[in-house]
């Protein structure tokens, strides 16, 4: 087992709370860890034995820009996501998404959630 860490992907998209988030927008971070089995990839040397990383942006991508309230549905659907393009390949998921100077009456550099499956 192994782990494939794609980290500081970055989105400006449309999510928040308040209408405005949803109109306006913002930037947000993603960071990403899948647990999965490397050994086939390494022994073979070939992509088709591996987790691909730009189909996983790809999918991240995609989820990025549906419209949500909330980061932790943006988090549930990039799992799911995953889970369903690679159902064999996948034992966990982390998934880490940041929002940049979110709007909360205060100088703060972001909020973060965090989920994993």
């Amino acid at each position: 087992m192994g782990k494939i860490h794609i980290e500081g992907m970055e989105f400006y998209a449309f999510h928040g709370h308040f209408a405005e988030e949803r109109v306006v927008g913002n930037e947000f971070v993603i960071d990403l860890t899948i647990e999965t089995n490397l050994m086939p990839a390494a022994l073979s040397d070939q992509l088709d034995d591996a987790v691909n990383y730009q189909e996983v942006y790809n999918l991240v991508k995609e989820e990025m820009k549906v419209k949500s309230a909330l980061l932790e549905n943006i988090a549930d659907r990039i799992i799911n996501a995953i889970y369903i393009e690679f159902p064999d390949a996948i034992s966990h998921v982390w998934v880490k998404i940041s929002k940049l100077n979110p709007p909360l009456n205060g100088k703060i550099g972001k909020v973060s959630i965090s989920m994993d499956r």
